[in-house]
């Protein structure tokens, strides 16, 4: 009995860990965050009036997607992923998942994922999902080595999710899905410049070329981000222009445009370590936030 019993423990704890390296393959908090601005558009899309069966099949067929593209882009990025101590510990590099198996696991939740979206959604949903695939790994996986202008290739399937979100409602690209879409592309570059800020030396290692500048943590860097952020203030007048969101919405996006262009400020005015990750942590507030506002206003 003793004997069979460390068995079942041993097989809950292998199983444990696989379950946590597929965590990590598929990068489940950031894949957690796209579901989430899909999920976004989807309700936005509907003004609340949706079927929950609709949007599970959004939300799982979404994760596998975008699953999938994190791991092709650590299959890709393997030998990378090994130099840098943030992804050394990831589990291609780390030896605990072979090429072969995540390869297939990538492959498997891609196939299903599209289908999902392609045929239990409509097809122009399948199709947006596809391409956002096919970019994320062709284009913006093999270009951080390249160009600073990575970003920006990324940051085009990056805003994807919440226009997705949108046609899997209405199998159409409306007015909303663009603003919804504009929001989230400019949004990215003051995100993954700060994380990018704080992981430059990693970055170093590889020849990943992620800030938008050759000198790396410099008054430049932190002005065009700055710029940036800058830019999503303005679009709070712009959403209520389009009748997207009411005054009181309007007023609270704005807000929070400020206070992400205060924390760029900051960045600018320290160029510090410190600064950035307050700036990162900042955009992580940022869009749910004005995603979660823009759909209240239109239930209520």
């Amino acid at each position: 009995m003793p004997f069979q019993k460390s068995i079942a423990i041993e097989k809950q704890f292998s199983f444990a860990a696989k379950l946590q390296d597929y965590g990590q393959l598929t990068k489940m908090r950031l894949s957690g965050l796209v579901v989430f601005s899909a999920a976004m558009g989807f309700v936005i899309a509907t003004r609340g009036d949706f079927s929950w069966t609709q949007l599970l099949i959004l939300v799982t067929g979404g994760y596998m997607v975008t699953g999938a593209s994190n791991a092709f882009n650590q299959v890709i990025e393997k030998d990378l992923d090994r130099q840098m101590s943030r992804t050394a510990l990831r589990p291609l590099p780390d030896g605990r998942m072979s090429t072969t198996e995540a390869i297939i696991s990538a492959s498997l939740m891609s196939v299903a994922g599209i289908s999902m979206l392609w045929l239990l959604m409509n097809p122009l949903c399948g199709m947006l999902s596809a391409l956002s695939l096919l970019l994320y790994t062709t284009a913006y996986t093999p270009s951080k080595r390249y160009t600073s202008f990575s970003v920006l290739i990324g940051a085009i399937p990056g805003a994807f999710p919440p226009m997705l979100g949108w046609i899997a409602a209405k199998n159409e690209i409306g007015l909303e899905a663009v603003m919804l879409y504009v929001i989230q592309f400019i949004w990215q570059f003051p995100h993954f410049w700060a994380i990018a800020w704080n992981l430059d030396d990693d970055y170093r290692k590889v020849g990943f070329k992620m800030l938008p500048t050759a000198g790396g943590r410099t008054k430049s860097t932190a002005f065009i981000t700055m710029v940036y952020t800058s830019s999503l203030v303005p679009l709070a007048l712009l959403i209520y222009h389009f009748n997207i969101t009411g005054i009181t919405g309007m007023c609270i996006i704005a807000v929070c445009g400020m206070m992400f262009t205060y924390q760029s400020y900051r960045l600018f005015e320290s160029c510090s370590i410190k600064a950035a990750q307050r700036l990162m942590f900042g955009s992580f507030f940022y869009l749910p936030v004005v995603q979660i506002v823009i759909m209240l206003d239109k239930i209520f």
